[in-house]
């Protein structure tokens, strides 16, 4: 299936040696039968012709916010395409794009643009492994841009290693992958996520909670909107932001909460995936006035009692038509207390993932994770971008569907 054919495409090139390689992909696009526009930035000139990419586009290339008297719409522009995809991406316009630079037209456009951002970063060795680099991708992977990984090989430096531009054919795949899911995956379906921590008040100043941010279901509701289904975001207290198309967001303090938001919405979902840190307990008892510390006072005691397990609830209520996915942070014996808690609580898998993986569990934008089946099946993942691990979950959650019909 031609996934690009009919595509709006806006191709953006920015100062790198691997923008030769941008001639080849453009040609690749139009075969697929997409509609290719190109931006470049001023250095992009340098190192390939608009000519060429104007002949091979059958567009005008934009290489800046004026062209004579001409005024290139950047809203216009961002509107306009189905993907924007950045190849070769410097080092310099990732940092801009991270920070909101916005001082030439291809900044312009990925900051109005309202379709998925597609990266392929081309640079040297050290820059691409330079800190400041690497944090600068992890803040675009965060607002759901899609990072198409640097290949490894002979760099224009004369060194050996990661830095290389994806080659065309691979970004190609990349793009075409993105769009077959987009269209066939999750149409017509509503996909119930529970996100982000609760807090139990202890009294009106303080609580119990957990360092839960939400981005792993902030990160599986973009990917359940890119394959065309619906989101109710069911999110307890974070700090995100998100306002998309598609993602329904309700927001919650206290697992009370939670569950009373889940059980209302969980009869008109087809999957629930469970991915909040609920706290296990809450204090018995909420003062309504802050709570003074005595004088000589050492000590202070809480009485906690169990908060309901809203998975459970769920697992109750499921009929044989619904998906119900679960999630376990442990840190001994993973598989075995993850196999428990599937079996306990009624879950079609269980994405299982450790505080000893580095790079894993709380506000981090990556994950590693393994999926635990029934059948006492498990698959590992290696560490991933939350986004990536957001296609892994959806992945196996479609496989479990048709292995359900």
């Amino acid at each position: 299936m031609n996934t690009l054919a009919g595509k709006k495409i806006i191709l953006g090139i920015t100062g790198s040696i691997a923008a030769y390689k941008a001639a080849f992909f453009v040609r690749l696009l139009i075969k697929k039968g997409a509609d290719v526009k190109v931006i470049m930035t001023q250095s992009a000139t340098t190192f390939i012709s608009p000519l060429t990419l104007s002949t091979l586009s059958k567009n005008p290339v934009i290489t800046g916010i004026a062209d004579g008297d001409e005024w290139s719409n950047h809203v216009e522009l961002g509107l306009w395409a189905d993907a924007l995809i950045i190849a070769p991406a410097t080092a310099n316009t990732l940092a801009k794009m991270a920070n909101g630079i916005c001082d030439n037209i291809l900044n312009a456009v990925y900051l109005s643009a309202r379709c998925p951002v597609f990266i392929a970063p081309g640079m040297d060795l050290d820059m691409w492994t330079h800190p400041s680099t690497q944090a600068n991708i992890q803040k675009l992977i965060s607002f759901n841009n899609l990072l198409i990984e640097p290949e490894s090989g002979e760099l224009a430096s004369g060194l050996i290693g990661k830095g290389r531009m994806a080659e065309p054919e691979n970004i190609l795949t990349f793009l075409s992958n993105f769009f077959r899911k987009e269209h066939l995956s999750l149409a017509g379906k509503t996909v119930l996520i529970t996100a982000g921590p609760t807090y139990e008040p202890i009294d009106p100043v303080r609580f119990i909670g957990n360092h839960s941010s939400g981005k792993m279901g902030k990160a599986l509701a973009a990917k359940v909107v890119a394959r065309g289904g619906q989101v109710k975001l069911i999110l307890g207290p974070s700090k995100l932001n998100i306002a998309q198309p598609g993602i329904e967001v309700i927001r919650i303090t206290t697992a009370l909460e939670m569950l009373d938001a889940a059980k209302k919405h969980f009869a008109q979902a087809d999957i629930a995936i469970m991915a909040a840190a609920v706290a296990d307990f809450r204090p018995k008892n909420v003062a309504t006035e802050k709570i003074k510390k005595k004088a000589n006072q050492d000590e202070m005691n809480i009485e906690l009692v169990k908060n309901p397990d809203i998975a459970a609830t769920l697992g109750n209520m499921k009929t044989n038509k619904q998906i119900l996915i679960g999630f376990a942070l442990e840190t001994e014996q993973p598989v075995a207390n993850a196999t428990r808690k599937l079996n306990k609580k009624g879950f079609d898998f269980i994405v299982l993932n450790s505080l000893k993986d580095k790079g894993a569990g709380f506000n981090h934008d990556t994950n590693r994770i393994t999926l635990v089946f029934k059948d006492n099946k498990t698959q590992e993942f290696q560490l991933k971008s939350k986004l990536d691990v957001a296609d892994d979950i959806l992945d196996a959650i479609e496989q479990v569907t048709k292995e359900k019909k």
